[in-house]
C-alpha cells in the first residue's frame, strides 16, 4: 500500500513539471509580442489578440498538466 501512495505522490511531481513548460511558453509569447511591437508599433492591434491566443493555449496546457496531478493524488 506504501508503495502505491509514494508512486502516486513521485507522479504528482511528474506531472507539475508541466506548469514549468507552460511558464516558459507564456514569457515566450509576451517576448515575442513585446518584440513585435517594438519593431513596428502600428501593428499592435492586430498582434495582441494572437499574444492572447497563445497565452490561452499554453496556459491551458499548465492547467491540464494540474489537473492531472490532482487526479493522481485524489481520484486514484
Amino acid at each position: 500500500m506504501q508503495l502505491v501512495l509514494a508512486a502516486k505522490y513521485i507522479g504528482a511531481g511528474i506531472s507539475t513539471i508541466g506548469l514549468l513548460g507552460a511558464g516558459i511558453g507564456i514569457a515566450i509569447v509576451f517576448a515575442a509580442l513585446i518584440n513585435g511591437v517594438s519593431r513596428n508599433p502600428s501593428l499592435k492591434g492586430q498582434l495582441f489578440p494572437y499574444a492572447i491566443l497563445g497565452f490561452a493555449l499554453s496556459e491551458a496546457t499548465g492547467l491540464f498538466c494540474l489537473m492531472v496531478s490532482f487526479i493522481l493524488l485524489y481520484a486514484v
